[in-house]
């Protein structure tokens, strides 16, 4: 039989409970949702980054969009000019609400097969995007 050797644990010891606000990287680039998909993917290009958030015009975060996802609505045969961003959402979500626990957080990323999740504020306002190191 092997002993194992216990070390009291101390009484003030909390444990640590990570949040998405630990992970979260900065939001990057935002759009309104009336805004069409050519102006999306030029500030795209401009920042150089795979990703925007989408809001509404009261700054409450309607979800995030890749350079693939534009560049597949683009090059579609029903596409115009006109094609707003608002157009192209679909289903508002989902959304990383701050009190969220990584592990939560990372849960519901594989579960969902999600890459960045938007980080949202008590009032859907986005704060940042967090992303799962593959």
């Amino acid at each position: 039989m092997t002993m194992v050797q216990m070390q009291p644990r101390s009484t003030s010891a909390t444990p640590v409970h990570r949040t998405v606000v630990d992970a979260m990287e900065a939001a990057g680039p935002q759009l309104c949702d009336d805004m069409t998909v050519e102006v999306a993917l030029s500030v795209m290009a401009s920042a150089r980054t795979g990703h925007l958030l989408v809001c509404d015009h009261d700054g409450v975060c309607t979800g995030l969009l890749t350079q693939a996802q534009l560049t597949a609505v683009r090059d579609s045969s029903a596409y115009t000019d006109r094609v707003q961003l608002r157009d192209i959402l679909g289903d508002r979500g989902p959304f990383a609400p701050l009190v969220t626990t990584m592990a939560e957080a990372e849960h519901a990323m594989r579960y969902r097969r999600l890459d960045a999740p938007p980080v949202v504020d008590e009032h859907g306002s986005a704060l940042g995007v967090l992303a799962l190191a593959r």
